[in-house]
């Protein structure tokens, strides 16, 4: 059997059997819908289901009319079972697709050797060794590459943590069917279980009753490190080391730590006044307090499995003489001592919890009562890791206490490194307050770039303190201060490593950064010594979002390099300097065509600078979820960056419903970190042997081109058309996206009503609601039209970059995603509540011309007949999706038009609210997309 035909047989087992269980919990949905609302509202449901898959076969008026009519004149009643219906048959789809891609993940791992699965650590591996990559190349591939994904509080994650919990109690009964040895009766008992949860599920609110608090967003980021990645990460280690050792088998490794999270919950105060000083000191209490108790779990764990006993093994002395100094220091209560004397593991394994425990109360006065720092922890578990070699216990220090060492260097007692970020602005006007207060600068704000850069270098090479103990200082001022106070004391209570970057949003100049130091040096996380050496314990890093500061970037980065007061700091971060670079903010202001290759063309150049000035770059790419804010698979985003931008790491924001699909079930969040880990180890490998086409140089001044002509379409329409922001009001739900408590932060920077001030998300979420998705596709055709302009030898020329070149492969395929996902028909729907019908038709006729033309393009381009004939999976998915998503959009444009014609507070216009938001959240769960 090829093993084309086993991917075959493999593949059609397998949608069999996600076919059965989406029939099954659809049929449970069934049961529940009789049992809760009668048989009537079962044929109602599936009434509106039938007509709505009949209107995607054939678009016939008289039906049309006919399920409009349906739609409008439901009752409340009925209107309100019936969103929830269709809200809840996605929630119960996405569990089983999500428990498919865990299924085909252990076929591939029970299949033969020759199946590997694409995207694994294994495939990977093998690759390296069958195209005899030598195994010091590979060593050090290991120890160049580095990746961090970073928890955002981005209020993308429209479903409450209740139900993704409920959620994950579905998923895992699930799974359990395909157990062959499950009897009849526990076959029989799952079903009453999964009913009931179906049935908690119906009678469960998703709908948030208040917006969630900093802290709350705080647990809810945590809880993913609970349930599934304090486990999970280890083990994605532990496979990278299997298969070394497998296709390796003659050289001993050392897999440094490569992959870690790092979390903006609590730290992210840009537009959000609630996170204060005191708020992320509290984060880190609360990452310190889950980290130990994580750790206190696993030594009582492995109290179970070391009951070695000196009767029979040689433990070594080392172990018997530390528990004798423990015993000297630490107090135990009576019934807390092991009572047998000849189990020394469990007698040591005691008094670490005990000092575990006390690391967490800090109650203990004696310092060797408790452990000072994880490498305190680390010496104690190398110890019975070198005493279970001794006596030949090799397989239990493998399974157990190597993993558990892992987990503390990749934990530490600090759980996931936290940074800051703030507004430029916001430090610009500490700044001016301080300056004039203290007779240094009378309007610091009005000076040119070049003046703040000369009085900035001043202030960080003078040693004296900037500002005075005996003056008041303003509120807003102050609490920009008390931040680094925070940081470095927080920096000494919970490790060097819990806060080391502050990021910089809106950064356009040199002086944002040297700012940020300057308050730095302020409280001694700068420090000169007398010598001229540099101590710097926290980074600033800017973040560049906008297409002019995209352009500007190199220069800012140029100029800060050349700034000694600056340049210094550098090696005491292993001489990476850490920039991010916004997908959001620069789709949003140029199109999602100009924004890619504008984020590609800032990477090269920060790239070159860099190296004349022998600086590594670690690049932070802000992704959110949807494809409108840079959103695609993990290993893809990996994958899509030029080689030689990784050289000194990457980081990738990790937001809202992102984390609940990747992480909240440990066979997802596994792949998940499987495929980037490989991606990562390829892109590395690529870096080290480039291969440039010959051509790249002509495509890049064509797309150069390209970008031009698309970013003057997109401005035109969203900045230079005066009704514009207008339709996008009142034909896309965004006024009521700010009442669905999704998150503790403003929809927009500043209390206006400027497009300008308002968030990206909000933007890419309305649109995607309104099924447009607008943000992620528009202008792309005009821009490769005016290239095209109809001439065989460009198509020609377009068809080629396709093929060879992987940038632009990518973005048009992304632009397929897009366009698939996007359905102008119902979004017709949607104009049509424009209060100016005139200036709709015209908007809404361009959006529709883009479309079709940007289609056409693509197909041409492609030579697909349909969009997505690429990726049939999503294809498929999208059109079996979609027969169920339009009654939501219909519903949701009924009772937008009803809502917003009703005076605002009453008792009605509260309940018409509700079911908006129902319909918000099934749609968003519909599209597996918010923003």
């Amino acid at each position: 059997m090829t093993e084309a035909t086993i991917e075959a047989n493999q593949g059609n087992s397998s949608h069999h059997l996600l076919r059965r269980d989406v029939r099954f919990l659809t049929t449970i949905l069934g049961e529940v819908l009789i049992h809760q609302g009668g048989q009537e509202l079962l044929s109602l449901v599936e009434q509106i289901r039938e007509m709505s898959k009949t209107l995607r076969a054939s678009s016939e008026p008289a039906l049309f009319q006919d399920f409009k009519t349906i739609i409008r004149t439901l009752s409340p009643e009925n209107r309100h079972n019936v969103i929830r219906a269709f809200a809840i048959y996605f929630q119960l789809v996405n569990i089983a697709e999500q428990n498919h891609r865990i299924r085909r993940k252990r076929d591939y791992d029970r299949s033969t050797e020759m199946n590997i699965q694409p995207g694994s650590i294994e495939g990977i591996i093998a690759e390296l060794r069958k195209s005899n990559v030598p195994p010091e190349e590979v060593q050090d591939i290991l120890g160049t590459i580095s990746l961090e994904l970073v928890m955002t509080a981005h209020p993308t994650e429209a479903t409450r943590r209740v139900v993704l919990e409920i959620h994950q109690r579905i998923a895992s009964d699930v799974m359990k069917l395909d157990n062959p040895s499950l009897t009849n009766r526990e076959r029989e008992q799952l079903r009453e279980k999964l009913v009931s949860e179906v049935l908690t599920l119906w009678q469960t609110d998703e709908l948030r009753d208040r917006k969630p608090t900093v802290l709350d967003e705080v647990r809810n980021g945590l809880y993913y490190f609970d349930e599934t990645l304090f486990d999970v990460l280890p083990e994605v280690y532990q496979e990278l080391e299997r298969c070394l050792h497998k296709y390796y088998p003659d050289t001993e490794w050392n897999v440094p730590t490569f992959l870690r999270f790092g979390s903006w919950i609590g730290g992210d105060r840009d537009g959000n006044p609630s996170v204060t000083a005191k708020i992320t000191w509290e984060t880190l209490t609360m990452h310190r307090q889950l980290a130990l108790q994580k750790y206190e779990q696993q030594l009582v764990r492995l109290m179970n499995h070391l009951s070695f006993s000196t009767n029979i093994a040689n433990v070594s002395p080392e172990l018997l003489a530390s528990i004798e100094t423990d015993k000297e220091h630490i107090r135990l209560k009576s019934e807390d001592v092991w009572r047998n004397d000849k189990e020394p593991y469990r007698i040591k394994l005691t008094y670490m919890v005990e000092k575990i425990v006390n690391t967490q109360s800090n109650a203990a006065r004696n310092s060797r009562a408790k452990y000072a720092s994880p490498a305190e922890l680390l010496d104690d578990l190398r110890l019975i890791d070198r005493s279970l070699r001794n006596h030949y216990a090799d397989y239990t220090a493998d399974i157990y206490i190597r993993k558990l060492i892992r987990q503390v260097e990749l934990f530490g007692f600090h759980l996931a490194g936290l940074d800051v970020r703030q507004h430029s602005k916001e430090h610009e006007a500490a700044m001016n307050e301080i300056l004039k207060r203290m007779n240094i600068a009378d309007n610091y704000a009005a000076l040119s770039e070049q003046e703040k850069i000369e009085l900035l270098a001043g202030l960080l090479n003078d040693p004296r303190p900037l500002m005075s103990p005996y003056l008041e200082y303003s509120e807003s001022t102050m609490e920009v201060i008390n931040v680094y106070k925070t940081i470095k004391a927080a920096q000494a209570e919970f490790g060097p490593k819990c806060i080391t970057t502050y990021l910089i949003s809106m950064t356009q100049g040199a002086s944002d950064l040297l700012e940020v130091m300057t308050f730095a040096k302020e409280v001694g996380l700068y420090l000169r010594d007398a010598d001229g050496t540099v101590r710097c314990t926290l980074q600033p890093a800017p973040l560049f979002e906008t297409i002019d500061d995209l352009h500007a970037a190199p220069g800012i980065m140029d100029t800060l390099f050349n700034i000694p007061a600056y340049r210094d700091s550098i090696p005491d971060f292993n001489n990476i300097q850490e920039i991010m670079l916004g997908y959001s903010d620069s789709n949003k202001d140029g199109g999602v065509l100009t924004a890619n290759w504008e984020l590609r063309v800032a990477l090269q150049e920060i790239t070159k600078v860099a190296k004349r000035h022998n600086v590594k770059l670690k690049f932070f790419h802000g992704r959110g979820g949807a494809l409108g804010r840079g959103g695609m698979p993990l290993n893809r985003s990996i994958m899509a960056q030029p080689p030689e931008t990784i050289g000194g790491g990457i980081k990738i924001t990790e937001q809202g419903e992102v984390l609940s699909s990747r992480y909240a079930l440990k066979g997802i969040a596994y792949r998940s970190l499987e495929q980037a880990t490989s991606a990562l180890i390829a892109s590395a490998r690529l870096a080290k042997h480039p291969k440039q086409d010959e051509n790249e140089r002509e495509y890049e001044t064509i797309m150069r081109s390209i970008s031009e002509q698309s970013q003057t379409k997109y401005q035109d329409l969203i900045f230079r058309d005066p009704d514009f922001y207008q339709f996008f009001k009142e034909s896309t739900p965004l006024p009521e996206i700010g009442e669905l408590n999704i998150g503790s932060r403003p929809a927009k920077r500043k209390n206006s009503d400027r497009f300008e001030d308002l968030r990206a998300i909000p933007w890419v979420f309305g649109w995607t609601q309104s099924r447009y998705l607008l943000p992620a596709w528009y202008a792309a055709g005009s821009g490769l039209q005016t290239f095209y302009q109809g001439k065989p030898e460009n198509l020609q020329k377009l068809k080629e970059m396709y093929a060879n070149w992987s940038f632009f492969r990518s973005m048009i395929d992304n632009l397929q995603m897009a366009l698939g996902k996007a359905d102008l028909l119902i979004a017709q729907e949607y104009a049509q509540m424009a209060s100016n019908r005139e200036a709709s038709a015209r908007i809404f006729g361009q959006i529709r011309s883009e479309y079709a033309l940007t289609s056409q393009l693509i197909l041409e381009i492609t030579g697909q007949k349909e969009i997505l004939d690429n990726q049939s999976v999503i294809q498929e998915s999208i059109r079996l999706r979609n027969p169920y998503v339009d009654p939501l959009s219909y519903l949701q444009v009924q009772l937008l038009t009803e809502l917003r014609s009703k005076p605002e507070g009453s008792e009605e216009t509260a309940e018409l609210l509700r079911e908006v938001l129902l319909t918000i959240n099934g749609i968003a769960a519909g599209l597996r997309n918010t923003g």
